[in-house]
């Protein structure tokens, strides 16, 4: 299987402070695989860099072959057509419903036509639960639903990637659980995907494998079974709530 994501030895430094300091690492085409770290590690600058909205210092990000941290803002546009990202928040537009909100992408980037883009937003909504909900605007809807309404519109392009920044952040159970199997459905058509959670239970119930990000590196990757075979290491006590 190839790899669809590649990061090389990744550097950012913020300030006096540096972030990463040698960063490496690859995702295959159809895997999920969690990021994993302490606050501060700089899990979602990656993820953000993934698309261009920050550029490392050093190092070569390379989408579907493609190697992105020196193309300039338009030549990133096809590169983020591949790439859908969801925000911790969802990052709901307020005045808009709930259809607007998932037409805005399909008017802005598409030419799909007014039918084609209602009925590829009424298929999206019934898929995840949330038909009746159009008119709907997101200062009306649970934490859980806003959550949804912003998967449906990150993935209403139909990307190949998804990147998820701490979908399960404030959930009660029954959300994280919807979610998690959302996730799920969107992988068992083959997307591609890096979850970013502090939520280990989320990262083991869909992640094929799991990085942890310390000290500026990559200390570890690997599934659940092949991290937890060290006991006493830094990665298990991280998953088992200890302090590093």
């Amino acid at each position: 299987m190839s790899d669809i994501i590649e990061v090389k030895h990744f550097k950012k430094r913020f300030g006096s402070k540096q972030v990463h300091k040698d960063v490496s690492f690859s995702v295959r085409r159809g895997e999920c695989l969690a990021l994993i770290g302490g606050s501060g590690a700089g899990k979602s600058v990656i993820l953000r860099s993934l698309i261009g909205l920050e550029r490392p210092d050093e190092g070569e990000i390379r989408i579907d072959g493609v190697e992105i941290t020196k193309l300039r803002e338009r030549d990133l546009l096809p590169v983020r057509r591949k790439v859908a990202y969801v925000f911790q928040n969802g990052a709901l537009f307020d005045s808009m419903s709930v259809y607007e909100n998932l037409a805005y992408p399909l008017r802005e980037h598409t030419k799909l036509t007014e039918a084609e883009i209602r009925g590829r937003i009424l298929g999206q909504l019934e898929e995840f639960g949330l038909s009746g909900n159009e008119s709907v605007f997101p200062a009306n809807l649970s934490g859980g639903m806003q959550k949804r309404v912003g998967l449906a519109r990150a993935i209403i392009q139909q990307p190949d990637i998804v990147l998820y920044d701490e979908p399960t952040a404030g959930l009660d159970p029954y959300n994280t659980k919807r979610i998690q199997e959302m996730i799920l459905a969107l992988k068992a058509k083959g997307k591609t995907a890096i979850f970013v959670t502090h939520d280990m239970p989320s990262a083991f119930a869909v992640c094929d494998r799991v990085a942890m990000l310390l000290d500026g590196r990559i200390h570890a990757i690997g599934t659940r079974e092949e991290l937890e075979a060290a006991p006493g290491n830094r990665v298990s006590r991280f998953i088992n709530g200890e302090e590093l």
